[in-house]
């Protein structure tokens, strides 16, 4: 299968050498997005909340390039420098996904790019049909 670059409109560019995103088939696969103001191109002001509400509309962004959305996430990995924010930055998750959740692992990393307090990858998949409807 061919690898295609995800086409950006209205999220922050990657900081480095790397794609946003890239489909491959019906797998859309996201880098990590942290809190950057795609206006501005500054990190995102406030608490962990805050910055997880702007990582996810930066998510949201790259995944409409794809043509999905947050409802077409089956996987992420959320990384967060201080586990103690966990309670936080789930809370606003919550709030943003719809069940069935997406699988997920939260991991605490030592420092992030800019200062990010969180960070979060996704895996989505275009199509949404699930292995009941397609025999699969």
């Amino acid at each position: 299968m061919k690898k295609e670059q995800v086409d950006l409109v209205g999220a922050p560019a990657p900081v480095g050498p790397y794609s946003a995103a890239v489909k491959v088939g019906s797998w859309v696969f996201c880098s990590g997005q942290i809190p950057i103001n795609p206006n501005t191109g500054e990190l995102a002001r406030g608490d962990v909340r805050e910055q997880t509400a702007q990582v996810l509309d930066n998510l949201e962004a790259v995944l409409r390039g794809a043509g999905l959305s947050l409802d077409d996430v089956v996987k992420t990995t959320v990384f967060l420098v201080d586990l103690a924010d966990f309670e936080a930055m789930n809370a606003v998750y919550a709030e943003r996904f719809k069940k069935p959740f997406p699988a997920r692992a939260t991991v605490q990393v030592s420092a992030l790019p800019k200062g990010a307090r969180v960070e979060i990858e996704a895996t989505a998949r275009a199509g949404g049909e699930s292995s009941e409807t397609t025999g699969g």
